[in-house]
């Protein structure tokens, strides 16, 4: 079985038996997919490490794509394994939690599902602060509540915001080269953001690398049936085949 969801923001009570009780018939075998913005990864202070263990009791295996608001200095560090996966490579969080990296296929259940995570802070339209400029981090974090209770939208580079949250060109033409080698085809496609022509049909007009490579893809001729994201916190179908998800848990396969 394959179930997916959105956003968790480190918030994972929605896997409790009580608002999940699929998961009483489900093994380490069956999925759910988090589509970007886990949140899990942040500061490994003792509340991340109280929940990071609670997921690893859970029977299933929990799968995610990267969304905007992840810690990409620790994600991208050693300190996770990246390993084989379903065809494709995954950073291992824990024996049934994994990072799905961008442009890989994944093999789960029979079906093919390419994984590329990513998106624009949508909060940050005042800036990204510079640690390096203040004379201490204390300095920086004081500016940064000032501002911020005056109505100002930004964060931290390196603390509460990274640039890898949009790809790399190394990391869209590795996604292009996958579908290729999967002949442009495959069953679900799992991101946190949408391609620009079906952000503008949902109202969101800005355009930024990622959605404009979701694009290309598509006017490439890939070929799937769904097409499954996060990001814009709302539970959507869009255009028959694209689906945004939030606190919603559905089944796929």
């Amino acid at each position: 079985m394959v179930y997916i969801t959105g956003d968790t923001h480190a918030v994972f009570n929605r896997f409790s038996t009580k608002n999940f009780p699929e998961q009483k018939e489900m093994t380490k075998d069956d999925f759910v997919i988090i589509c970007g913005d886990f949140g899990g990864i942040w500061y490994d202070n003792e509340y991340e490490r109280h929940w990071l263990k609670w997921l690893s009791e859970k029977p299933f295996t929990i799968l995610y794509v990267d969304g905007n608001h992840e810690n990409f200095d620790r994600l991208y560090s050693e300190e996770f394994e990246v390993v084989d996966f379903h065809g494709g490579k995954a950073h291992k969080i824990r024996d049934n939690i994994y990072h799905l990296m961008r442009g890989y296929v994944y093999e789960l259940c029979g079906k093919k599902f390419f994984a590329f995570g990513g998106a624009s802070s949508h909060d940050i339209q005042d800036g990204i602060l510079e640690p390096s400029d203040y004379k201490s981090l204390s300095d920086c974090l004081k500016d940064y509540n000032r501002k911020t209770k005056r109505g100002k939208m930004l964060r931290i580079n390196h603390l509460s915001w990274w640039h890898e949250e949009l790809p790399s060109q190394a990391e869209m033409d590795f996604g292009e080269t996958t579908l290729e080698a999967s002949n442009n085809e495959v069953d679900y496609v799992i991101s946190h953001s949408l391609p620009q022509e079906v952000c503008s049909v949902c109202g969101y007009h800005n355009s930024d690398s990622i959605t404009m490579y979701f694009n290309k893809l598509l006017q490439s001729g890939l070929k799937f049936k769904e097409w499954h994201c996060g990001h814009y916190h709302r539970i959507q179908r869009v255009m028959g085949k694209f689906f945004i998800h939030y606190e919603d848990i559905e089944r796929l396969a």
